[in-house]
């Protein structure tokens, strides 16, 4: 096998470039073939940005009470937060709901409703991420039970899980993570590869032909570093996964055989450190927590390969404006499109 293009890579800040404007907490992005990108905006849809940057909001209505909001705690704990995003086979969209606490499914035209919000009768809870795979089957992550998402950070805290869709149900199939975030699977859908925020770690499980889970491994470090809290990842076709942390705001790779690799590191290492020190005593406050989330994408959340050749690298965030993007050195590992 040639040898791993990422062992070579650095990414230049004075190079980076951006698209988007005034966007709302563009967590997750999808991308089209044809160059065009999707974010979850926080009006309570998605914003279709176009390959010549033309914006257009597409939602049933748009809430104003993320810009509005008096203060941070409410902006980010309260009302409508689409988060992750995942193409339906018809070319719908799936939606995440982190301030609603549903999955939803969206038309192009912006014609939503609720798929689900309730799992054996009680509340889903913080629905985070939504995947699907190659035989239109959907998988979500619920990041916690806990109402209050601040005060499931906690490194004891285990209660996040994921669901799959199945004969118009949801059903747990994996539990005891710690925060749930995004999660993928591998080219051959052979593992899938889990997240976990509060862990600090991303885990992963087999999958077998039925579509159960089992043999569950942490995948790399058990620990991903000092003011560790991983969130987003996403594949090469080299099989490196990259990743970001979301408050000390960081680029990772994880090498094949696990190895670490940090492409940029845009957290104040201050501030990272109050907040860690609080988040291992279980008592992370508004102010401390609020006051990371610096640099080209503050709070970074997600990684997305686009472009013609997938060689394209775009970072969402959930505190950023705007889409910063490079050009990476090998290509992503291609998503499934809604009209695969």
């Amino acid at each position: 096998m040639p040898r791993n293009p990422i062992l070579d890579f650095e990414i230049d800040k004075s190079k980076l470039q951006y698209v988007g404007h005034d966007l709302q907490r563009p967590e997750c992005i999808l991308a089209e073939r044809d160059g065009t990108l999707w974010a979850a905006d926080a009006h309570g849809g998605i914003m279709k940005i176009s390959p010549d940057g033309a914006q257009q909001y597409i939602g049933q209505k748009a809430s104003a009470h993320f810009e509005q909001a008096g203060d941070e705690g409410t902006r980010y704990l309260k009302g409508t937060l689409p988060n992750g995003l995942a193409f339906a086979r018809n070319g719908d969209f799936l939606i995440a709901n982190f301030g609603t606490d549903c999955l939803e499914v969206m038309t192009r035209e912006g014609d939503s409703k609720v798929l689900a919000d309730t799992i054996d009768g009680q509340p889903i809870g913080k629905v985070n991420f939504a995947l699907r795979d190659s035989k239109d089957r959907i998988w979500v992550t619920i990041s916690t039970k806990v109402k209050n998402w601040m005060h499931a950070l906690d490194p004891n805290l285990k209660d996040g899980y994921i669901a799959r869709y199945d004969d118009g149900a949801f059903r747990i199939v994996a539990d005891g993570f710690g925060f749930t975030n995004e999660i993928r699977f591998d080219a051959n859908e052979e593992f899938l590869y889990v997240v976990e925020t509060t862990g600090g770690c991303v885990s992963r499980l087999r999958m077998d032909d039925k579509g159960e889970l089992r043999d569950r491994e942490i995948f790399g470090p058990t620990k991903l570093g000092k003011g560790a809290w991983p969130d987003g990842i996403a594949f090469d076709t080299y099989g490196n996964l990259w990743g970001t942390t979301v408050y000390s705001d960081k680029l990772f790779v994880l090498t094949p055989e696990g190895d670490m690799k940090t492409l940029l590191d845009e957290g104040d290492p201050a501030k990272v450190s109050a907040l860690e020190e609080q988040f291992f005593r279980a008592a992370v406050t508004e102010d401390v927590l609020f006051a990371t989330g610096q640099g080209v994408a503050p709070w970074m959340a997600s990684v997305t390969f686009g472009g013609p050749d997938l060689q394209t690298a775009y970072i969402g965030s959930l505190r950023g404006t705007k889409i910063p993007y490079f050009r990476a050195p090998v290509p992503g590992l291609p998503m499934i499109h809604w009209n695969d």
